[in-house]
């Protein structure tokens, strides 16, 4: 694609902005509980129309060049992100479920379940690489050093002659096994021949023969000529994949090596940048800079003396917290500052007397609004409303700078895509002014403290501090006490590595973890089944979740804040790999707190507490961070096994929760538990700590289906028509995706590979090795699934289910009784 083909992206992109833009406002106005259900669907509707939004700006920013629209790109796309963001969190309070069927949704919409992947901004690797390769060298390093020099022995030495007769053992008897054969088939032809004498076939003319040879060799080209026809149609109509897979990936290879050369553009054009905006900072120095200071200190001069003409003194310098001289140029007259000064008096001496009839008139509002919040407590508790956005305002900003800026802008202005000189000159002029306005300021307040003793007679007045306004304290927190502060963080981490707390994360992409989404959601909600997320909606809600908060610093610190999530499922079921992929998407660091790992590290409670000091602070320090605890529910035990007695996992506990606590919005620091056995583990101490919840139940039939086939092409083979995948994904109910690929490794070995081109691959090959392992039963499922309905979420989801359930009873009684 060309660089005019993403302009034109980027323009329909902001046509679809405005159009969600205008439909934000209506969605903040409350709405009755009874209508519940239409405001997720307006919810789902906007949030998919977000996800594609994001999708077309990510691909724009990626490709774009020029770099001054690149800069308004970053701050779209981000301001985007974190929209999707809240409109999630909006989703999860109206739904009060972590899965949401959007199957109506995309159906009115007419968008595929595709449009609901989670695009993950390509920027948050490419613009870490060199900090990763930096990151990685240091652990090999750290690691190399802890290793013991390994002392390679040498093989053992074989003498020449007992070599010889090991390779003429070998080969004869390869000749021997070979022999075997070939005498084997011999015999099977002489006892086809004695048979045939025996029951005296019927023999055939030369001419008979052949005719009977041509019939099944045109026969055998006929039935092979409509398998290649048919397949062509397949192709052709989608349903089956090119056979031309050199071609395709041709293209694809193509098509990322263009990507590549614009990205290297960019970079040429970024240097280019930002050398201009450097010149032209030393430029308008040099040029405008004595001008700019000369009109400043005239305008101040002008100030002072009119003041003083108004009101017979001169006034107060502004100080730099209130923005220093710039108040003065807020094109205010002295008149007005005059009467300002007057009205500031009236409101002092005013403000002394109402105090004490404002503390009486307190007291009795707060008696009616006790009484009116009481009145309207039932009435808000069944109203339902969406909170005001963070990101809207950033959105809307950058669709109004792109309509006065780009939006007409002749793309013939910048050849090769360089940048703007004029809106470059622009702002760096500003940057100056406020550089330039900083010295006046101090020059000016000398000038104002003479011209007072010189005029006036009047010694320096004393600069009292600006009042902070008064805050409610909502609850004082704790700052953390730094117990290393004697300590450089090379020497912190060098001591988690040692310690076996960082650890180099496998490389996996969240696109890995396979899975299809549900396509009967909405049909089952209305048979008044619950349906149980599927790995896809896992996919997505760690994409939200993980990936896209620890990504980008502004995203993070205005997005929802979620600090810990804890995945809970059977094991086998790809919860590691989804940390992994977390880490591996953000560039993040992976630390280790399993009570597994923390056996014999640390003794004592200041141990305990030294080593969560020491993960947390090094994790905020080089953020992004993921901290991994596996078998979570160890740390939050009802009660400790007798075998774990000595391992003291509960230990953690209280560090843990108080460390998770001190995250603030910005610390792109995010605590990932994972367990098989949340039944064992306190519910309230372990809800406490991992703020949302995400249950993994095993794979439906779709989910199957597609781990099947791609576990199976994973291995570098076609699936074709003679390998049923349906009846594969039937009988492999209850199997989790780690039984599925065992099953296809232990399958497809290297002789079977080999074997592929005579004897095809079939389903029933794949059963015996199923057989001899252990599914998911349905009792221990089941068990998974009561503990989730007790989770804090879960119970306002069976009550919320339950009350529209009995509505329900209650509108089909009202109407049976009007029939009779």
């Amino acid at each position: 694609m060309s660089e005019g083909a993403y302009q034109r992206l980027w323009d329909s992109s902001h046509v679809t902005l405005q159009e969600l833009l205008d439909r934000e406002q209506p969605l903040l106005e409350p709405v009755p509980d009874r209508e519940r259900q239409s405001l997720q669907y307006r919810i789902s509707s906007l949030y998919l129309h977000y996800l594609g939004l994001l999708r077309r700006f990510d691909t724009v920013y990626d490709q774009m060049v020029q770099p001054q629209k690149r800069r308004l790109l970053r701050r779209l796309l981000d301001g985007v992100a974190g929209r999707v963001l809240e409109l999630k969190d909006e989703l999860v309070r109206t739904d009060l479920c972590e899965t949401h069927c959007m199957d109506r949704v995309l159906q009115d919409l007419k968008l595929t379940p595709a449009d609901l992947e989670v695009p993950i901004p390509k920027y948050f690797l490419l613009e870490q690489n060199s900090a990763i390769k930096e990151r990685g060298l240091i652990l090999a390093e750290i690691l190399s050093r802890m290793r013991p020099a390994s002392v390679e022995e040498a093989p053992p030495v074989m003498h020449r002659t007992d070599a010889i007769i090991l390779a003429q053992r070998a080969e004869r008897a390869r000749q021997g096994r070979l022999r075997a054969t070939f005498m084997r088939e011999i015999r099977k032809e002489e006892e086809r021949d004695r048979k045939s004498r025996e029951e005296g076939r019927h023999k055939f003319t030369q001419d008979q023969a052949s005719v009977i040879i041509q019939k099944v060799w045109k026969g055998y080209l006929e039935r092979k000529r409509t398998q290649l026809d048919r397949r062509r149609e397949m192709e052709f109509i989608g349903m089956l994949p090119s056979a031309n897979q050199v071609e395709h990936f041709s293209i694809v290879t193509q098509a990322s090596f263009g990507e590549d050369v614009r990205r290297l553009r960019q970079r040429e054009k970024e240097e280019e940048f930002q050398q201009a905006l450097v010149k032209a900072h030393e430029t308008l120095t040099e040029t405008e800079g004595p001008d700019m200071k000369e009109k400043m200190k005239e305008q101040i001069r002008q100030w002072f003396i009119e003041c003083h003409a108004l009101t017979g003194r001169f006034p107060d310098y502004p100080d730099e917290a209130s923005g220093g001289s710039y108040l003065i140029f807020a094109d205010k007259t002295p008149e007005q500052v005059r009467m300002e000064l007057e009205v500031q008096d009236k409101e002092n001496k005013k403000k002394e007397q109402d105090k004490s009839k404002e503390n009486e008139m307190e007291k009795k509002e707060k008696k009616k609004k006790g009484k009116e919040e009481r009145a309207k407590k039932g009435e808000a508790e069944t109203m339902l409303k969406v909170s005001p956005s963070k990101f809207v305002p950033v959105i809307n900003a950058g669709h109004e700078e792109y309509i006065s800026l780009w939006k007409n802008r002749n793309d013939s202005l910048f050849p090769s895509q360089s940048f703007d000189s004029e809106s470059l000159r622009e702002e760096k002029r500003k940057e100056v002014e406020l550089e330039i306005r900083i010295q006046v300021d101090e020059l000016m307040r000398q000038e104002l403290k003479n011209l007072r003793l010189a005029v006036d007679k009047e010694e320096e007045r004393p600069v009292k501090p600006p009042r902070k306004k008064s805050k409610k304290k909502l609850g004082k927190k704790k700052k953390e006490k730094d117990l290393t502060s004697d300590r450089s963080l090379d020497s912190l981490y060098e001591e988690l590595v040692i310690l076996g707390l960082i650890k180099k994360n496998e490389k996996v992409a969240l696109k890995d973890y396979i899975g299809d989404c549900l396509y009967l959601g909405a049909t089952l909600n209305l048979a008044r089944k619950l349906p149980m997320p599927s790995l896809f909606d896992v996919r997505q809600n760690v994409a939200l979740y993980g990936v896209l908060r620890l990504g980008s610093p502004d995203i993070h610190s205005m997005a929802p804040l979620i600090r810990s999530i804890l995945l809970v499922g059977p094991s086998g079921m790809g919860k590691k790999m989804l940390v992994n992929a977390v880490c591996t998407e953000t560039s993040a660091n992976l630390f280790d707190l399993s009570p597994d790992n923390l056996q014999g590290k640390c003794s004592g409670k200041n141990g305990v507490q030294m080593i969560v000091h020491m993960v947390f602070k090094v994790a905020r320090l080089l953020q992004p961070s993921v901290i991994w605890i596996g078998n979570a529910e160890k740390n939050f035990y009802k009660k400790v096994p007798k075998e774990e007695r000595k391992m003291d996992p509960k230990r953690i506990k209280k560090d843990l929760t108080r460390a998770v606590r001190l995250l603030a919005p910005g610390d792109r620091v995010m605590l990932i538990g994972t367990t098989s056995r949340p039944q064992l583990a306190e519910m309230k101490g372990l809800c406490r700590v991992y703020e949302r919840v995400l249950f993994i139940p095993r794979p439906d039939y779709a989910s199957r289906f597609v781990l099947w086939k791609h576990m199976i092409e994973a291995q570098g083979v076609q699936v074709t028509q003679s390998l049923d995948v349906s009846a594969l994904a039937k009988v492999s109910d209850g199997y989790t995706p780690a039984n599925i690929l065992q099953a296809a490794r232990l399958v497809l070995n290297e002789r079977r590979l080999l074997q592929l081109s005579k004897r095809p691959l079939v389903a029933s090959e794949f059963l015996g090795y199923l057989a001899k392992m252990d599914p998911v039963y349905k009792e221990e499922e089941e068990s998974m699934k009561e503990w989730y309905f007790k989770t804090p979420l879960g119970r306002k989801n069976v009550k919320l289910s339950r009350e529209q359930m009995e509505a329900e009873e209650a509108k089909q009684a009202r109407e049976k009784k009007k029939k009779k």
